[in-house]
This record gives structure tokens, sequence and C-alpha cells, in this order.
């Protein structure tokens, strides 16, 4: 995993827009995904290059069309690193509030 890469293409809301729209439809064309986004293609292009070099974004040929697919394992590799050890704390520390509000 190259976090490095993971955060810079999740720091522009743009990206993170692109990733939206491949949830919400995954494997979808350039074309598709300009539908959504307000700027030209060629900028559409880079924004899913650095998507793509940071593994959040995968491509598959059909035909003469470019499919684009999100790819969830460097995000969950992300949340196992980044935001899990965090959750475990604060969710220990809701647990023993509850537990001292409750009177146990």
């Amino acid at each position: 995993m190259d976090a490095d890469k993971i955060f810079k293409a999740l720091g522009d809301p743009t990206r993170r827009r692109v990733l939206d729209l491949l949830y919400e439809q995954n494997g979808q064309t350039l074309g598709e995904l300009c539908q959504h986004l307000d700027m030209a293609r060629q900028s559409a292009t880079q924004h899913i290059g650095i998507l793509e070099e940071a593994n959040l974004v995968s491509t598959v040929w059909r035909g003469r069309e470019k499919l684009h697919f999100i790819n969830p394992v460097p995000l969950h590799e992300v949340y196992e690193r980044w935001v899990r050890k965090f959750e475990r704390e604060r969710l220990s520390l809701l647990h023993d509030l509850k537990k001292k509000l409750e009177g146990e």
C-alpha cells in the first residue's frame, strides 16, 4: 500500500466525487462519469489517472469502451491502519461511559 498516493488521491474533492459515482454505479465509462462532473474530459482523465495510480480505480476494456471500477482494498487498508485503532479507543470510552451512567 502506498499511503501517500492514496491520501493524495483522496485529498481532492473531485476525486472523492468520482469514487462516490463509482460506488453508486460501478463500471462507468469516462463519458458517463463526465456527465456528473463539471469539467472537461481531459481534466477528468487526469483525476482518474491519479486514482488509478493510487490503485483506487481499475479499468477494464469492453470492446472500445474503457470501464472504470472502484477498488475498495486500498480504502480498507487505510481504514485498518489509520482509522480503526482510533475508533476502538472511542468505542471503549463510550462503553465505559454507558456503564458509569447506568450504574454498573
